[in-house]
């Protein structure tokens, strides 16, 4: 039942001195929000701007989003198998985009491992809470 008081809980407020933006969003053809809405809104209490790319987001979508935000992180859920297989198309758009090296990529869910993230050069985590403290030391080591 934790999940579904994760999911009852109240939005926070929009931090007022933020101390990152992260685009986040679930990976074309992932429909699931149980495990990404948890996670954005600890980001969100963190103290992180966030902004919500969707539910089966596109790999150039996610691209768009991070130029349209000037984003520091991209925080991607995989919660499917066939969203897993567009990794690689996503890892492609950002290199095209010349945003691979400029921002924090984070990543997590139910279909992908630590393995997955390091055969790709992101991070993993596999919790809300172990996401906001790779954040949090991200976005620190990168100022």
């Amino acid at each position: 039942m934790s999940w579904l008081k994760s999911m009852m809980e109240k939005e926070p407020p929009e931090p007022e001195n933020p101390i990152g933006t992260v685009v986040i969003g679930n990976i074309e053809p992932d429909m699931h929000d149980t495990a990404k809405e948890p996670v954005r809104r600890a980001l969100k209490k963190a103290g992180f701007k966030t902004v919500d790319a969707g539910k089966s987001v596109a790999p150039r979508v996610f691209v768009d989003k991070a130029k349209q935000t000037n984003a520091d992180i991209l925080a991607i859920s995989v919660n499917t198998v066939p969203a897993k297989h567009n990794l690689a198309k996503l890892d492609e758009a950002l290199k095209a985009a010349g945003l691979k090296e400029k921002l924090i990529i984070i990543m997590g869910g139910a279909a992908v491992k630590k393995e997955d993230a390091e055969a790709i050069g992101v991070l993993y985590g596999r919790s809300k809470e172990e996401g906001v403290e790779i954040a949090k030391k991200a976005i620190a080591e990168k100022k």
